[in-house]
C-alpha cells in the first residue's frame, strides 16, 4: 500500500496506560479540579501514580462531587478546600490548609484559567481584567505561595497550564492569549530563581482537550475545526494533558525546569 493509499482521518485516542507510581509519596494540590476537564484529569492521574492529593475550585458543589469521585478510587484519601484564585486572602487560606493536612507540598498544578471571546474592538476592560486575574495573576499567586512554602524545603515542583494560544494568534481571543503568554514569561523567571533552591517550575501548553463542560459551551462547528488543526485530527482527552503534567511533577523530568511543553502539533 502505497502512502497515498493510506486511510485518512482523525487518528483514535489510545487507551490509557498502566501506572507507574511516579509521585508514590508525593503530595500534590490541583487547582481548578471540580469538573470533567484537564484539573480533574490531572488528580485523578497523581492519585493513581501513587500521590496524596487536595483539589481546589471555587465552586463548591462541583468541587464536592469531584471529591466523592476521587475518593473512590481508592489508595490515599484525598482533600479538598474551597479557593476563588482572585483572592489573595483564598490563596493563603488554601495553601495553610492543604499543608496542615499533609504537613508539606511537593507538587502545586495551577490550572486556574477563564477564557472568553471578543473582538479587541469590543472588549471592555472588565472583560480583560477579569481574564487577565484569574488566568494570569491567579497562577501568579499561586506560584508566590507554593515557591514560599518549597523554597525553604529546597525542593519541590510546580506545573502551570498554559495554552498554544499564548503562542498562536485567534481572533477574539486577546485577553486569554496574552494571559496565557503571561504564564508562560512567568514560568521561565520563576524557574530560574527557583533553580539554585533545587525547585522546578515548568508549563504544559494543550490546544484543545475534550470534555463534556467544553462540549456545551462551544459549537460543534468550533471544536471540529479546532480538532480538524490538530495533526492527529482530533482533541486530545484530557488524561493525556494530565500525563504530560504528571512528568513535569515527577523525578522523570528532573532536570527540566523553565520549560513550556506543548502538548499538541500547534507549536511555533
Amino acid at each position: 500500500m502505497s502512502v497515498a493509499d493510506t486511510p485518512t482521518g482523525p487518528v483514535p485516542a489510545p487507551r490509557p496506560h498502566p501506572n507507574h507510581d511516579l509521585l508514590a509519596g508525593r503530595t500534590v494540590l490541583v487547582t481548578a479540579a471540580a469538573g470533567t476537564g484537564i484539573g480533574f484529569a490531572t488528580a485523578k492521574r497523581c492519585i493513581e501514580e501513587g500521590a496524596r492529593v487536595a483539589i481546589s475550585d471555587r465552586h463548591e458543589r462541583r468541587l464536592g462531587e469531584s471529591l466523592e469521585q476521587l475518593a473512590a478510587l481508592g489508595g490515599a484519601e484525598p482533600y479538598s478546600v474551597p479557593c476563588d484564585v482572585t483572592r489573595e486572602a483564598d490563596v493563603r487560606h488554601m495553601f495553610d490548609a492543604v499543608i496542615a493536612e499533609f504537613g508539606r507540598l511537593d507538587v502545586v498544578v495551577n490550572n486556574a484559567g477563564l477564557g472568553g471571546e471578543t473582538p479587541v474592538v469590543e472588549m471592555t476592560d472588565e472583560q480583560w481584567s477579569t481574564v487577565l486575574d484569574v488566568t494570569l495573576n491567579g497562577t501568579f499567586r499561586c506560584t508566590r505561595a507554593a515557591l514560599r512554602h518549597m523554597l525553604p524545603r529546597r525542593t519541590g515542583a510546580i506545573v502551570n497550564n498554559a495554552s498554544v494560544i499564548g503562542w498562536r494568534a485567534q481572533a477574539g481571543q486577546a485577553h486569554y492569549a496574552a494571559a496565557k503568554a503571561g504564564v508562560m514569561a512567568l514560568t521561565r523567571c520563576a524557574a530560574i530563581e527557583a533553580g539554585p533552591h533545587g525547585v522546578r517550575v515548568n508549563a504544559v501548553s494543550p490546544s484543545i482537550a475534550m470534555h463534556p463542560f467544553l462540549a456545551k459551551v462551544s459549537s460543534d462547528e468550533l471544536l471540529a475545526e479546532l480538532a480538524s488543526r490538530e495533526a492527529f485530527g482530533r482533541a486530545a482527552e484530557p488524561w493525556e494533558i494530565a500525563d504530560v503534567i504528571v512528568f513535569l511533577a515527577s523525578d522523570y523530568s528532573s532536570y527540566m525546569t523553565g520549560e513550556v511543553v506543548s502538548v499538541s502539533s500547534q507549536h511555533p
